[in-house]
């Protein structure tokens, strides 16, 4: 994929503050235009799908659908688009997700102003940005996944959204009608990742969901 001269941005973050301050400093430089703006996970998914998007920057946390969730869903839906992850978050658990989901790299909401700009350039021109001390993190996760062989998912796609949903605290009827799907189907996948996480309740799914990066702490 070849840089163009002038980069398309979607901004997707459910914070306005965040989103007009990002955008007023890609703004200031000559090959970065920010041509659409979105509050939730969902929103941006259908506005990166469109041709004038060349990079997505995503917040990790939002509502609805996740950054992670929706970088996941571009990936497999618009592999040649640039996606970047933003964040509040030091997290190595958020990190891991988001280079699995197909981020090209992780900022530091508190450095934006320091990393955003290099990132996004560094983003398309196929590389990886990552934030200081991620290198190290990556490193003691490939080692303890080289000792203890464990490289699946345990949960499927569709389950991480139902899991996110429960860990907001939506009942089974309000997931079902967002999901597009049975109230009995929704509580077969609740039975289906508690047994394969081997948890008992929500309590334990919320926990689980805050490590995997799905919703905030």
């Amino acid at each position: 994929m070849s840089v163009p001269l002038v980069t398309g941005v979607l901004i997707a973050d459910d914070h306005p503050i965040v989103r007009h301050g990002l955008r007023d400093l890609l703004n200031a430089e000559a090959d970065f235009r920010v041509v659409a703006e979105v509050d939730d996970g969902h929103q941006a998914v259908q506005r990166a799908l469109q041709d004038d998007i060349d990079l997505a920057i995503l917040d990790v946390t939002m509502p609805r659908m996740t950054g992670l969730q929706a970088a996941r869903e571009l990936s497999k839906r618009r592999p040649a688009l640039r996606t970047l992850m933003l964040s509040m978050h030091e997290n190595e658990q958020f990190l891991f997700e988001a280079l699995r989901a197909g981020a090209s790299g992780y900022v530091l909401k508190t450095a934006a102003d320091r990393d955003l700009v290099e990132a996004c350039r560094a983003t398309m021109r196929g590389e990886t940005f990552l934030y200081a001390g991620a290198v190290a993190a990556l490193v003691r996760d490939y080692l303890d996944r080289a000792r203890s062989g464990d490289d699946v998912d345990p949960l499927t796609p569709r389950e991480l959204e139902v899991l996110k949903l429960v860990a907001e605290g939506h009942t089974s009827d309000e997931i079902a009608e967002l999901l597009v799907i049975s109230r009995k189907t929704v509580d077969r996948h609740r039975a289906n990742m508690l047994e394969k996480l081997g948890m008992r309740d929500r309590v334990e799914l919320t926990r689980y969901a805050i490590r995997r990066g799905l919703i905030a702490p």
